[in-house]
């Protein structure tokens, strides 16, 4: 009986002893992802622990979990982390109000943080009205915010005409044909709120070129710009170049100014010149009309001759017919001849030419 209660129980231990090991396995995988996620946990406590403790120690109030959750979300933390310290030392987050979020936020869309709070942080130490989406914007349109800030601290000098482009002067001709070779530097400030859609420098160079050559040509002489250059600046500045700019005029200075060639004189000599040429053309136009007038009547002498030649042709034709018609005698024929003779010795006395005809052979 105990042997067939032992074969009975067989299978019922092997199960159990199945049942254990598939609980031990169970078990032996569980506690590997446990260590796995606890090694990971620990790698990002280590490698965040730093900005974790700046973050603490200096109040900009960033927990480790959400800097961990930046490396999760694609965001550098570090960039984060030192950019809300920035603002928070700098006083920003009582003034403009950044969150973490919004810090994100920039940076996801594809936005210099850091170049945005130094911005922020030069324009509030300067007393310059930027607010933190003003400076978004122009961070995100491409224009770098910082050195506009500093640019409207700090003016800056262009040259005009842009030497980087052109190593040549403004040249403008004065009232008088007198050419002036002129150099200007000009100072200007960025005007922030005007930044995003402004025209750039280009603009401003090529507004105050056109300023200069006007100024200088609506000049009566060259010798009053020699004289007086910053009657040309403050001519120039009144103009208001700087309208739908992301800048603003400061001052415009003439840095150098050359007298160049006497355009009026070289213009009146081309101008004779091609006078003269006219002038020409038309005395060929008069002459070739004349030698062709000449050809014409030439050609209607020649025509008038051969009508006398012919009409003399008629002569002898017309004597013979009065002959048989009894209506010319032989008295008459010689004394005919005769005046035909007596004619043509007085034409050859007087010097004129006898072309000849039926009558005179």
């Amino acid at each position: 009986m105990t042997s067939l209660a032992s074969l009975i129980n067989l299978p019922l231990i092997a199960q159990l002893e199945n049942a254990g090991q598939e609980t031990w396995i169970f078990a032996f995988f569980i506690a590997i992802i446990i260590l796995i996620v606890l090694l990971v946990f620990i790698g990002f406590f280590f490698r965040y622990i730093g900005l974790w403790i700046q973050s603490i120690t200096t109040g900009a109030g960033i927990g480790l979990a959400n800097i961990i959750m930046m490396t999760i979300r694609k965001v550098n933390p570090t960039v984060i982390v030192r950019a809300k310290m920035m603002a928070v030392q700098a006083g920003l987050t009582k003034s403009y109000n950044i969150s973490t979020r919004a810090l994100e936020a920039h940076y996801l869309a594809g936005g210099n943080v850091p170049n945005v709070i130094r911005a922020l942080i030069a324009a509030h130490r300067a007393n310059i009205d930027l607010d933190w989406q003003t400076a978004q914007a122009i961070d995100l349109a491409g224009r770098d915010i910082l050195e506009a800030v500093r640019t409207s601290v700090y003016p800056k000098v262009i040259d005009c005409p842009d030497p980087a482009k052109s190593a040549g002067t403004l040249d403008a001709v004065a009232g008088d044909g007198i050419q002036l070779k002129a150099r200007a530097r000009v100072t200007v400030r960025t005007n922030l709120q005007q930044l995003i859609g402004g025209a750039t420098e280009e603009t401003i160079i090529a507004r105050v070129g056109q300023g200069i050559v006007q100024a200088i040509g609506s000049t009566a002489s060259y010798k009053i710009v020699l004289e007086n250059p910053d009657r040309i600046s403050q001519t120039v500045l009144n103009q208001g170049l700087e309208a739908q700019t992301a800048f603003e005029i400061v001052s415009i200075d003439i840095a150098d100014i050359d007298v160049g060639d006497n355009i009026g004189a070289r213009l009146q000599a081309d101008q004779a010149e091609a006078d003269m040429r006219v002038a020409q053309a038309k005395a060929e136009q008069a002459r070739a009309d004349y030698q062709a007038r000449e050809q014409e009547m030439v050609a209607k002498t020649q025509e008038n001759q051969a009508k006398v030649v012919l009409a003399e042709a008629e002569v002898p034709v017309a004597i013979s017919q009065a002959f048989r018609e009894q209506r010319l005698g032989v008295v008459d024929y010689y004394e005919l001849k005769n005046l035909q003779a007596d004619t043509k010795m007085r034409m050859s006395i007087s010097g004129q030419s006898d072309d000849g005809g039926a009558l005179g052979r």
